[in-house]
């Protein structure tokens, strides 16, 4: 939470699913796009926006997956239009061709897909692979859709995150390990940072046009997002269904009490408290990952990186 700006609650929890947090509103008419919307929370949070009547894009780097999961999504939700692209985050001409393609407004964009705790692994421009998938792919996109997200007037961007930002902040006098010995996990949290970071300064540079951007931790789910960690590591209590780990990112794109409101996190459907060291139930915030300096010093280095 911000200081100055009050805290913003909801009726839901840790338990509540993407169905429950969208019972009641009509997306009818409202284009949505979901990155990864192929496997995960991803798939979940496609069905619920479609459920609701969104029309509902899936930006995929597997095309036949993502027709299952279309399929899948339009049985389940008698009829629910999902269309299915191909997006590699990390192909930066790629993310130009799905802009390039995508026309008429756009009302939600859900930066959900991501990499996570992945081997040493480097971009051909020479980008750790999780910096430039979880963070660098997802700004160039949402700056290259930033005219159709204003065309829809009250556009919200959801900046899937996670508790790993604990981890570590932008490092930007080492971004990509070329000094620090790689750890996958400061790698990927240093991405999550960023997710956090981006969703701030969105909101600073483009709510004039409307655009909104929160961000969010969904929880500990078993997905294929964890397939480089050994599978996941929190106590089965503390763990949620695919259904409710993508609640929060519903709630944030669907909301009513969300209309007009950006740069916050959110953690089990509720806006996270700033905390001076992580909690043992990881439901606060960091302090730098709201700072607004290091937001607009992220936004200036992420265009700089990306030659925008």
């Amino acid at each position: 939470m911000l200081e100055g700006m009050d805290r913003i609650t909801t009726p839901f929890d840790i338990a509540s699913t993407a169905a429950d947090v969208v019972a009641g509103i009509d997306l009818h008419g409202k284009r949505a796009i979901v990155t990864g919307g192929a496997s995960g929370i991803g798939v979940e949070t496609a069905r619920a926006l479609a459920g609701a009547g969104a029309e509902v894009t899936l930006a995929v780097r597997d095309l036949d997956a993502g027709d299952r999961v279309a399929r899948d999504i339009q049985e389940t939700t008698q009829g629910g239009t999902v269309d299915v692209r191909r997006l590699e985050l990390t192909d930066l001409a790629g993310v130009d061709s799905f802009v390039a393609d995508w026309t008429g407004p756009l009302d939600i964009l859900v930066n959900n897909a991501g990499v996570m705790a992945t081997p040493e692994t480097y971009t051909a421009q020479g980008w750790e692979l999780q910096f430039a998938t979880n963070h660098l792919g997802h700004f160039k996109l949402a700056h290259g859709l930033r005219g159709a997200l204003a065309a829809a007037h009250h556009a919200r961007i959801v900046s899937v995150s996670s508790s790993a930002h604990f981890r570590s902040p932008v490092i930007f006098d080492d971004l990509f390990f070329r000094f620090m010995p790689y750890d996958p996990w400061a790698a990927y949290g240093q991405s999550k940072t960023a997710n956090v970071l981006f969703a701030v300064e969105a909101t600073r540079r483009w709510a004039a046009d409307g655009i909104t951007a929160n961000s969010l931790m969904p929880g500990a789910i078993a997905t294929n997002l964890q397939r480089h960690t050994g599978g996941a590591q929190t106590p089965p209590d503390k763990r949620k269904t695919t259904e409710q780990g993508a609640s929060t990112s519903v709630l944030l794109a669907t909301s009513p009490l969300l209309e007009g409101v950006g740069g916050r996190y959110f953690v089990n459907n509720q806006e996270a408290v700033v905390v001076d060291r992580p909690t043992n139930d990881m439901t606060g915030v960091a302090p730098y990952a709201l700072d607004p300096a290091n937001a607009e010093r992220l936004w200036d280095v992420s265009l700089e990186l990306l030659g925008i």
